[in-house]
């Protein structure tokens, strides 16, 4: 039995002055066959990686394609995308004849001239290997889960919790899957169920939470062999934005219609529940202050790299410096020339720098300040679940009772280790700023005693109302309060 596995993938914020080259890749994900770390899964590559731990024992030979991944940020240079696409295919040319392939992919990368990246590689991939080969896909639930790649695939498996802390389970979920397909001990159908709608569903909040566990306790009774939910990202303009539930059943596809249609109603049920209350700025900061008990996290989500935004946006941070707020720390701030100046400037140095406020309008105002260096490491990384994630050079600075973590290589706010590469210990100050949405609650929520979500000024908007779509169907909720949910494969 021969197993081919590769990753190519990013999310793509359309919207975001951030363009995607060969460069972001590198600066993240590069690696070509064989040069995948042991250790740890990184970003889309956990099919690969279970793969490589599981051959030997389950008869399968593995082999290796090219693994290629960046952080968000906006659209991928279209030479560049095929670059990267074409070297996977080749790798598949060479590796024919093969038994199965697994695609460890994201669900919302965008290239220019192509809305759905995913759906042409599996496509691509389909007219090389042909219909007997059985091809399993892992993604990210905030993707676009197109008809053409739930078509031309034969299992899809969507991470099942936000923050994307089971990966590594879900990719197990898809190897176990694949491989009985290939055997012919299951013979996997799908159906896809349109729920019409564009939301944020945090699994760390109550009721999202029940929501996913009812529905992973589905799967492996009475032939249900997978559930997914499709959250979206919805900060892309794409045809086929929207939030949908995906069912594979053994060999029953009137049990799977009806099993996605009873979820998607259920999905339905919940719009408007299932994000945390955003405060506004100083609302959010009189709350912190006034809390009993520490630390106290705030979550920027407006400006989180996680979803294509710069993370160097000055507005909260410049309001805590004015308010003389101490005890905080901040980050973190993508500014690498700030970086640089710092290191220049060396450890314990007192000088003027002006940081942040870079890529655009929604990036603020620049932070001008007599800054105190009190920390710098070269090559950094922070955890998430079983990953490491680069952060390049950084740099913590003090600007009166507020230490800011400036970083070289642009990324959200992850694991504890941002602070601590620095000498800055989280959980001994009274308030913590941080660029994410939710995937900072792995790590941040267990010793947060108080977590508060920031409606500030940066590009991602809460508002999904606000956001300039000109491509995405309608009518689709919350845009229009009457849709057309419903069955669409």
């Amino acid at each position: 039995m021969r197993m081919f596995a590769a990753t190519i993938a990013t999310e793509t914020n359309t919207f975001s002055p951030l363009p995607t080259s060969l460069e972001a890749y590198k600066e993240s994900v590069f690696l070509r066959p064989g040069e995948h770390p042991d250790d740890t899964p990184l970003m889309c590559t956990a099919p690969l990686w279970v793969a490589r731990r599981r051959a030997a024992a389950e008869g399968f030979a593995l082999v290796e394609g090219s693994c290629f991944a960046a952080s968000p940020a906006g659209t991928t240079n279209r030479a560049d995308y095929e670059a990267m696409r074409d070297e996977i295919l080749g790798q598949v040319q060479a590796a024919l004849p093969l038994d199965g392939v697994l695609l460890g992919l994201h669900g919302a990368m965008v290239a220019h001239g192509y809305d759905d990246v995913e759906g042409d590689v599996i496509a691509r991939v389909r007219a090389l290997v042909g219909p007997d080969c059985v091809i399993g896909v892992e993604l990210d639930p905030h993707c676009h889960l197109t008809l053409q790649r739930v078509r031309l695939s034969d299992i899809i498996i969507l991470y099942k919790e936000f923050p994307h802390t089971d990966v590594v389970e879900r990719a197990e979920d898809l190897l176990t899957l694949v491989l009985r397909a290939i055997r012919r001990e299951i013979r996997p159908v799908m159906s896809l169920y349109d729920c019409r709608q564009i939301g944020s569903y945090p699994t760390t909040l109550p009721l999202m939470r029940a929501f996913v566990d009812k529905t992973a306790a589905l799967e492996g009774k009475d032939g249900v062999l997978s559930v997914s939910i499709c959250h979206c990202f919805p900060y892309a303009d794409v045809a086929e934005l929207s939030g949908r539930i995906l069912v594979v059943t053994d060999g029953d596809k009137a049990q799977a219609d009806r099993l996605a249609t009873e979820i998607g109603q259920e999905f339905i049920g919940m719009r408007g529940r299932t994000a945390p209350d955003y405060l506004p700025v100083e609302a959010a900061i009189d709350a912190a202050l006034a809390f009993n008990g520490n630390p106290v996290v705030m979550a920027d989500p407006a400006d989180n790299a996680g979803g294509g935004a710069p993370s160097d946006n000055t507005t909260i941070l410049r309001r805590l410096i004015e308010r003389a707020v101490s005890d905080a720390a901040v980050g973190p701030i993508w500014d690498p020339i700030a970086v640089r100046l710092c290191f220049d400037a060396g450890l314990g140095a007192r000088f003027p720098l002006r940081f942040g406020g870079k890529t655009g309008p929604a990036s603020g105002t620049p932070a001008d300040a007599e800054v105190t260096v009190t920390g710098l490491r070269r090559d950094c990384w922070q955890s998430f679940g079983p990953t490491q994630v680069p952060l390049g050079d950084c740099a913590a600075v003090q600007v009166g009772g507020v230490q800011v973590v400036l970083i070289s290589n642009r990324t959200q706010a992850l694991g504890l280790e941002l602070f601590r590469n620095l000498g800055i210990e989280p959980t001994e100050l009274k308030l913590l700023l941080v660029k994410s949405t939710n995937h900072f609650m792995a790590a941040f929520g267990p010793v947060a005693q108080n977590v508060i979500y920031v409606d500030a000024d940066g590009p991602l908007s809460r508002d999904y109302r606000r956001i300039p779509y000109t491509r995405v169907q309608r009518p689709i909720w919350p845009l229009d309060a009457e849709t057309r949910p419903g069955l669409i494969l």
